[in-house]
């Protein structure tokens, strides 16, 4: 699957968990990028939810279902198991009540894909514990001041709201700073190398 030179390239990662034809929801749609790659590569049928009227129009300018909402009010209007796979894609830590909106992902899809900034990555630690600032890195580029994060995690808190919320993990992924998922073995080395974390999702029976 090829991959556009401006595009994330963690979209196609999260395209990878997703099988051909899927019914897919992107909570927060940002420019459309990820429903596009995921119409043109697996032919989901892919619907959107966006915060930002900038990001709607975007979306609709590609030929995209997308409608403007919030993720922390607006989920709860979708129905039950509407979808195969609902995506939440680096916005978990912009919302207001993740926990809330985890459980309603979990609803409303058979499986959820959640990917997020990892602030236990150990560049953030080093520069903590040295600087003594609030970290900017290629995952968190903004200053503490002008920042839409507002409940920043670590791949341990995540796994550890998951047992929380009985939600099996199917898989976890590390994600290095250019993008690409590597290579780790357990949690406790994930959220030390990876700078975002992506998990695939599931109502425990």
């Amino acid at each position: 699957m090829s991959v556009n030179r401006d595009q994330r390239v963690d979209l196609e990662v999260v395209a990878n968990l997703i099988p051909p034809q899927s019914r897919v929801l992107d909570v927060g749609s940002g420019d459309g990028s990820l429903l596009e790659l995921l119409q043109d590569s697996k032919q989901v049928d892919g619907r959107g939810l966006e915060l930002s009227q900038r990001g709607v129009n975007e979306c609709v300018a590609r030929g995209l279902s997308v409608i403007q909402g919030d993720a922390d009010k607006d989920l709860e209007f979708y129905p039950d198991k509407g979808f195969d796979f609902v995506v939440l894609s680096q916005t978990l830590q912009a919302t207001r009540n993740p926990k809330l909106v985890l459980d309603e992902l979990l609803r409303i899809g058979n499986r959820a894909i959640v990917s997020f900034p990892n602030f236990g990555h150990w560049r953030v630690r080093w520069y903590l514990g040295w600087v003594g600032k609030m970290p900017e890195t290629a995952a968190l580029p903004d200053r503490w001041y002008d920042t839409p994060n507002i409940h920043l995690c670590t791949i341990s808190d995540f796994v550890g709201l998951c047992k929380e919320l009985n939600v099996e993990i199917e898989r976890a992924i590390a994600i290095d700073d250019k993008g690409k998922a590597i290579r780790v073995f357990g949690h406790w080395l994930a959220n030390l190398v990876g700078e975002q974390g992506m998990f695939l999702l599931k109502q425990r029976d």
